[in-house]
């Protein structure tokens, strides 16, 4: 009966979703439920009873006028749309995590990059050599660069989706419950991610209080290198749980938003916008570019100031604040 309920669905998938349209599709999937009950009675194979029920109910504008819906039907529009298949919503969600993938790493390399002229420059302080301190420049330099390398990967990883912006597509019912079912059963691997994210960020700073009491001042190159080091290393793993953490979700709701709203096919999941649509172009300028925009912001604060040990707060804010702003800027 699956593959039955199947085909109905994508019998009425552009019809309006009506409660005429909805009664007639009822009122079809009992009397093909009941011809194919009768056939298996019969001792007809499974496979030819489903055959036989959609040969006799799979024709949409012969049975419509017994259905009451003949108008609906006469008036459908007939706009074409490019079928996505199950296996290309895998490889749209696979890029989509691999984006966001490369996108955390990139913030995360950012972050680490006051680690190198921290550690150097305590190393360079305390055996009075300050070309050791050089080298922590250039590992800053080198950790930067690769981040913003990660971010162009990113941009490019998604180029062969562009379509799905550009064209009117559409899923069908089993692939839309199949990823339905997807998102529900990633909740939990999300919860995990973001809440260990959480805690790292939250004890980030705990190493420097802790070496620093038990420590004190004999091991400056500890307390005052490695030590806030450790803040750095923690805050920028827990950004990288949080920010990977939905790396899916997004994926989910594009391709779950892709069938039409007004249609029986736009109801398997109440996700209602295809497009985000903001106050301004400047907003989604802002938006879109959000993390390049908090990379710039973080770069000039940090060599404008040379304060690496509070700079980095910026990416944890921003992160708190991305979900609230989206919120703002877009069209209610």
């Amino acid at each position: 009966m699956e593959t039955i309920k199947n085909y109905l669905e994508t019998m009425f998938a552009n019809l309006p979703n009506t409660l005429e349209v909805k009664k007639a599709k009822d009122e079809l999937y009992s009397m093909m439920e009941d011809k194919f009950t009768e056939l298996i009675a019969e001792g007809k194979p499974e496979n030819e009873a489903i055959a036989i029920v959609i040969s006799e109910f799979g024709n949409l504008d012969e049975i419509s006028e017994s259905l009451g819906i003949n108008n609906v039907v006469s008036e459908m529009e007939t706009t074409d749309r490019r079928l996505i298949s199950q296996n290309e919503c895998d490889n749209y969600i696979a890029d989509s995590a691999r984006r966001r993938f490369f996108n955390s790493l990139g913030i995360l390399l950012c972050i680490f990059s006051p680690i190198g002229p921290i550690i150097f420059g305590s190393i360079g302080d305390a055996v009075g050599i300050e070309a050791i301190e050089l080298i922590g420049v250039i590992l800053l330099f080198i950790c930067i660069a690769a981040g913003i390398s990660l971010f162009m990967i990113a941009s490019f990883l998604m180029r062969d989706w562009k379509f799905l912006d550009k064209e009117l597509c559409t899923i069908s019912y089993s692939t839309a419950e199949y990823l339905a079912r997807e998102k529900e059963d990633s909740q939990s691997y999300k919860l995990v991610l973001r809440t260990l994210g959480i805690v790292l960020c939250s004890i980030s700073f705990l190493p420097v209080i802790i070496l620093d009491t038990i420590l004190g001042s004999s091991f400056s190159i500890i307390t005052e290198g490695f030590a806030p080091a450790l803040i750095f290393i923690g805050a920028g793993i827990g950004v990288f749980f949080i920010m990977f953490s939905g790396a899916k979700d997004a994926a989910f709701d594009k391709l779950l938003s892709l069938n039409d709203t007004k249609t029986v096919a736009g109801n398997y999941e109440p996700v209602k916008k295809v497009k985000k649509e903001y106050v301004s172009r400047a907003a989604e300028i802002l938006m879109k570019d959000y993390w390049k925009t908090v990379l710039a912001i973080y770069l000039i604060l940090s060599f404008t100031s040379f304060n690496w040990g509070s700079t980095w707060l910026i990416w944890p804010i921003a992160g708190i604040l991305r979900k609230p702003l989206t919120e703002i800027f877009l069209k209610k």
